[in-house]
Parts: structure tokens; C-alpha cells; sequence
């Protein structure tokens, strides 16, 4: 038997962040600064609400403990999310803490974390990948109105975020066949906006890539970027050439778009500070994404994906 699991509530499309409807005496989670952060709440048309904006960009446990302390007690009546991925694991993980529901709104365009069981956390200064039923969301929100004044950077490292998700989502042995579907239709929709310069298509192609890769999970390429994310290397960047080596590895029917889709955004070469071998080691215990590769990975080719890397052998 195969499964697939999806918030309660999607609402998506123009406008959906202003004309979605949001409960008295909630709680806004982001790491906006107030004079983004309020622009964006003026946008939803919320009221009678908190908010906490001291999300740091990586999230740790830490972040969880904080708004725990802080807002538990005011007994909050929903957490929202609002912001990148960050924003959003911090309330997944918190939710279940507070007993109450939890509202998704990406603001950026490439984990869809909105869609999914995941959740990524620092665990004594390193990245963790969390999976469990609990932290999908009750209600998604996603409207392109983010994008506006959103730098092309994170624009373009969001957008990478997605397509490897999606093409990795589609390789994965957890894969069934309505994951690869939603997978391979996100990779569709997301390589025809970047390479024809859409970007307005991206939010709904980071979507599609959460509701796919969110139940069967990614592989390869993002074991690797993990240790170069650990180095301060923003996630999407290091996908950049972490999912290009990893296809190739894996023969992937996505190899040569995935690659023109990096060519056409610009992404520049990478280089692991560390230790290759010792960096090797702690790609092999990420059984998360290793074990659901479509075929075995050793510990040499682990190497050579991370030599390539290196010398931009992609």
C-alpha cells in the first residue's frame, strides 16, 4: 500500500495570502525584520495578533526553546509560520509543544516545506534532518506576492532548492507513482519557468515538488550538501552542484536539464573547506537521504561526487 500525506487546507494562487482568513490571538513565527515583516502582515489583512521575529537563518533547537519560553503561557490560539524554511521547521517543530494547529506561508519558493513531513533543526551546531507525521501542516498558504523586491540570490537559490527536490523526490526508492508524477510535473513546470524566464511560476512549482519529493524523500545530493551547508554555504547554492554530481552518479533521467537549468542561473563553482575523507564520513551516516537512493553509495563514491565537486567536474 502506498501513502501520501497533504495539509488539510491548500490555498494557493493570486491573492491567496490576503483572502485567506486567520484566527484571533495567533501566533506569527518569521526572521523578517519588523519593516519587512509588517508589510507582509498588513498584506494578510491579520488582527489580534503576536509575533516573534528572532528566527535566526539556520534554525537550531535553541530557536525552538526560545519561543517555547517566551510564548507558551500567552497560550496562543494557532502558529503561523512566515518566512523561508526556517521560519516554518521552528513551527513545525514548536506546534505540538503549544497543542494547536499550524498555518504555512512560504515566503520564499524552493524547500516547500509548507507540503511536507520534514523538518530540519542544529542539533549541537550541526544539521539534522527530522521526519514525522506531526509536522505537517494543517493549513498552507502560498502566493507569489513574496517574490516582489525578493533579491535574485535567494530567488535563484530557492528555485535550485526545488528542482533538486523534485528530481531527487523522483528518483527515490520510497518513490511510488502519483510522488513521481507530482515530482517529475514540478521539475516540468520549474525548468520551463527558469529556462524561459517565468519566475512567476515558481512558487507553484515549489509546491507540486513539496507534495512529491515531502512523501518519498530526497537522495544523494542533498547528503552531500549537507557538509558544505555546515561550512556557511547557503542550502540552495550547494544543491547547485551537490544534485548535478549526485545525478550523475545515478544516472538520472534529470542529469543534462538539471544541468542546463544550473547553467542558466549562474551558480558559481564550489570547494569544501574540510578534510574530503573525514567529510565523506559524515555524508555516509545521513541514512535519511542515503538509504532511499536508487542505488548503494560506498564511501569512495562519496569521494569521488565530493573530488568532482572540487575541481568542478560536474
Amino acid at each position: 500500500m502506498d501513502k501520501v500525506l497533504l495539509p488539510k487546507k491548500i490555498e494557493f494562487g493570486e491573492n491567496a495570502l490576503s483572502e485567506a482568513e486567520y484566527p484571533k490571538n495567533a501566533l506569527v513565527v518569521t526572521t523578517a525584520p519588523p519593516a519587512l515583516s509588517d508589510k507582509w502582515l498588513d498584506k494578510m489583512g491579520i488582527q489580534d495578533y503576536m509575533l516573534f521575529d528572532k528566527v535566526t537563518p539556520e534554525p537550531s533547537i535553541d530557536d525552538v526553546n526560545a519561543l517555547i519560553s517566551e510564548y507558551k503561557e500567552k497560550k496562543p490560539s494557532v502558529l503561523i509560520g512566515l518566512g523561508g524554511g526556517s521560519s516554518l521547521d521552528v513551527v513545525k517543530y514548536s506546534a505540538s509543544e503549544f497543542g494547536v494547529e499550524k498555518i504555512l506561508i512560504p515566503t520564499t519558493f524552493g524547500t516547500g516545506a509548507e507540503m511536507t513531513t520534514y523538518c530540519v533543526l542544529k542539533f549541537d551546531g550541526k544539521k539534522k534532518l527530522l521526519r514525522e507525521d506531526r509536522f505537517l501542516a494543517d493549513r498552507a498558504v502560498i502566493d507569489s506576492y513574496f517574490m516582489n523586491g525578493t533579491p535574485e540570490q535567494i530567488l535563484k537559490n530557492s528555485v535550485c532548492d526545488a528542482c533538486a527536490q523534485a528530481t531527487e523526490g523522483y528518483d527515490s526508492k520510497l518513490g511510488n507513482n502519483l510522488t513521481r508524477t507530482l515530482c517529475k510535473q514540478a521539475f516540468d513546470v520549474l525548468y520551463d519557468a527558469i529556462i524561459n524566464d517565468k519566475p512567476e511560476n515558481y512558487p507553484y512549482g515549489s509546491m507540486l515538488s513539496g507534495m512529491g519529493f515531502g512523501n518519498c524523500s530526497t537522495t544523494l545530493g542533498h547528503a552531500l550538501s549537507y557538509v558544505f551547508s555546515n561550512e556557511g554555504v547557503p542550502h540552495g547554492f550547494s544543491l547547485s552542484s551537490c544534485t548535478t554530481v549526485a545525478h550523475k552518479h545515478n544516472k538520472s533521467i534529470f542529469y543534462d536539464r538539471f544541468k542546463e537549468v544550473i547553467e542558466k542561473l549562474g551558480f558559481d563553482k564550489m570547494e569544501l573547506k574540510a578534510d574530503v575523507s573525514e567529510a565523506a564520513d559524515i555524508v555516509m551516516t545521513d541514512k535519511g537521504h542515503l538509504d532511499p537512493n536508487p542505488i548503494p553509495i560506498s564511501k569512495e563514491d562519496v569521494i569521488q561526487c565530493l573530488n568532482d565537486i572540487n575541481s568542478g567536474n560536474l
